[in-house]
């Protein structure tokens, strides 16, 4: 379409199990494609202190400190350096049992060991698969631990993960050192990378991990940890036994390490005189290159992948697999991809698509994608003088409707499960306070592994959804958890908000930077859509830093201040041959003493591509000043004409 976006049971555990460990769903909503636009509805609490998490469904949690006695009792058992073993573990799985939910793969478990009968997609195709396919199989023949209690039990499934590192290092006729740096060719193995650039991405980033060291509280409400190791440096040499072909990158722009290939988006005229699925640009020649926007593909890589591949679609730059974070170009960056919904966005971004669900964030947002992806994303920030802050870091739920008619349909991924903080602390930009209490500004940014909301709708319309770490904190209408949400009268024409894992109408998200409105004990308030909005902030276990920065206020006089979902040029501006774009303010207004924090400042500007061949293109560049500004979940822009722009204060209205 043209521009738009479109139980398992526990198993008992086996005798040689016990012997080593220490003792210490329905459907989704319909969601066709990477480009669909759901909605529902939900009341919550925010817990945001340390909390025990339920067992996970359809596998066995082994309980704080289980999991790291089974890393320790499995690494013992099979002769493989426990750093190691956490290292493979942390890239598959970030130490998590995903609530026994599957990969792509047929992926299950800390240790990501699969069974191919079990991965999503043509169920026809996997009827009569054996038993034994897949890792589990393969770690079932080696421990004598049925495949089943591999798949759903979490301390089983570590030791199965040890053994069949232990079996690649057997096979590439290495001896059990000790010594990490000696099992860089098992660890690729383990990938189960069919080219050698994917199979040393995936080593490399383990043996990252393993020098830099992690700290994590899993799903089970234990702490794992790996300490680092700045010493060890990997026998990167033994890729070589692996006998692997190297991939064909073709014409992918990645920086060097990454596994990408070139996988191009289709384009060609289409019948009745349209084309598909692409501009043809020269940025930054052409138009600036100003943002990168963040996707979920809500399908698999493989039928992403089909998708992107139909002209009569609309397209995106790049996916990543969620298994081994390898990276496919679909849409080269000088040209114009369209992802994100609104023409003005996407004539000025990138975007990049995540293969996952925003409903199943463990089983598909994995470490090995967070990583290939924040690595891609520096490289194409520095190419083009993108700044890494969440004003030009976007993701597809933060870019705003064109016109109020637009507004209810813009899409939600990647989600409140996406996890910002870890994914701004590996682009090199941690967020982290940048004033004191009088900075007049404050940073959302909440302890993912801890602060566990409340959302519903992730499986069964109205059920609670399992609880997991989140990026986003819930805003009220006063500083007390029983008030009503906030309302977003774009999202829906009365203004409910809902506690619906795909609402965002009452929701600020990590990195995001708002205008102080008020405190109030543990209650911190902001302003967001045109009211006063107040979040749970306790000292003790603070989801904001303060800051400072620049807020833009109405100028003395105004009533009210329109926003807008595009920064358009003055009609002046546009020569004869061009359509002029109206300027149509959204919804919402921002009223006398009201702030809002500042992202960047632009002059209105309009790409007018409507025909296949890029000499037909214009770009138009008014004089008009713009400022964007964080207005709720999404950003918006206002008239620097109708807005007074200050440093940010602790003045406090009452």
């Amino acid at each position: 379409m043209r521009r738009t976006t479109a139980a398992v049971a526990s198993a008992t555990a086996v005798p040689l199990l016990l012997s080593l460990a220490t003792p210490g769903s329905a459907s989704a909503p319909p969601h066709p494609g990477p480009h669909a636009r759901p909605s529902g509805s939900g009341h919550e609490p925010a817990v945001t202190g340390p909390r025990r998490a339920r067992p996970p469904e359809g596998g066995r949690a082994v309980g704080a400190p289980g999991r790291q006695e089974a890393f320790r009792a499995a690494a013992a058992r099979y002769g493989v350096p426990e750093r190691v073993l956490l290292g493979v573990s942390y890239l598959e799985s970030r130490w998590d049992g995903n609530r026994g939910l599957p990969s792509v793969a047929g992926g299950y478990g800390p240790m990501h060991l699969t069974d191919p009968r079990r991965a999503p997609g043509d169920a026809a195709s996997k009827r009569g698969a054996p038993e034994t396919t897949g890792t589990a199989g393969e770690a079932a023949r080696l421990t004598g631990v049925p495949a089943r209690s591999l798949l759903t039990d979490y301390t089983a499934n570590v030791l199965g993960g040890a053994a069949l590192l232990a079996r690649h290092q057997r096979d590439l006729g290495l001896p059990a050192d000790r010594d990490p740096a000696a099992w860089y060719g098992a660890v690729a193995r383990y990938s189960g990378a069919r080219d050698r650039g994917t199979a040393s991405r995936f080593a490399d980033e383990v043996f990252s991990l393993v020098k830099e060291g992690a700290n994590r509280i899993t799903d089970d409400g234990g702490q794992v940890l790996l300490p680092a190791a700045p010493q060890i440096t990997p026998r990167m040499d033994q890729v070589e036994r692996l006998g692997l072909p190297e991939a064909e990158g073709g014409r992918a722009e990645c920086p060097s390490g990454l596994s990408c290939e070139w996988r191009p988006a289709p384009h060609r005229r289409l019948p009745g005189g349209g084309y598909g699925n692409h501009d043809r640009a020269d940025r930054p020649r052409d138009s600036r290159v100003q943002y990168i926007v963040i996707h979920d593909t809500e399908e698999t890589y493989a039928k992403t992948l089909k998708l992107v591949d139909d002209p009569a679609y609309v397209s995106w730059h790049y996916t990543i697999r969620s298994s081994d974070g390898h990276i496919a170009q679909h849409v080269r960056t000088r040209d114009i991809a369209w992802h994100a919904g609104n023409w003005y966005f996407n004539a000025r971004s990138i975007g990049i698509e995540h293969e996952g669900f925003l409903t199943r964030p463990g089983a598909w947002y994995t470490e090995a994608m967070y990583r290939s992806s924040a690595r891609l994303v520096r490289h194409l920030a520095k190419r083009y003088h993108i700044p890494l802050d969440r004003a030009h870091i976007l993701g597809h739920d933060n870019i705003p409707g064109t016109a109020p008619r637009d507004v209810p349909g813009m899409h939600v991924d990647p989600g409140p499960y996406w996890d910002w903080g870890h994914y701004f602390a590996l682009l090199g930009r941690p967020i982290k306070a940048t004033a004191g209490a009088h900075g007049g500004l404050v940073t959302i940014r909440t302890d993912y592994r801890r602060h566990r909301p409340r959302y519903t709708g992730c499986g069964k319309e109205g059920a609670d959804c399992p609880p997991h770490g989140s990026a986003s904190v819930r805003l009220h209408i006063a500083p007390r958890a029983d008030a009503p949400l906030v309302r977003d009268v774009g999202r829906r024409a009365r203004g409910e908000s809902t506690y619906q894992v795909y609402d965002h109408g009452a929701r600020a998200t990590t990195g995001q930077q708002f205008a102080l409105a008020g405190r109030r004990g543990d209650w911190t308030a902001i302003w967001y859509l045109g009211q006063r909005a107040w979040f749970h902030n306790p000292e003790d276990a603070p989801t904001a830093v303060n800051a400072t920065g620049l807020v833009v206020t109405p100028r003395p006089g105004r009533d009210a201040v329109p926003v807008y979902g595009r920064a358009y040029p003055e009609p002046e501006a546009y020569p004869l041959d061009v359509p002029v774009q109206p300027i149509v303010p959204l919804q919402y207004a921002i009223s006398p003493g009201q702030r809002y924090a500042v992202g960047l400042a632009t002059r209105g500007e309009h790409y007018h591509a409507t025909t296949f061949e890029r000499a037909g293109h214009r770009r138009v560049r008014g004089r008009t000043l713009y400022f964007q500004i964080q207005f709720g979940h999404r950003v918006a822009f206002v008239r620097a004409g109708d807005v007074e722009i200050l440093p940010a204060s602790l003045d406090l209205p009452r």
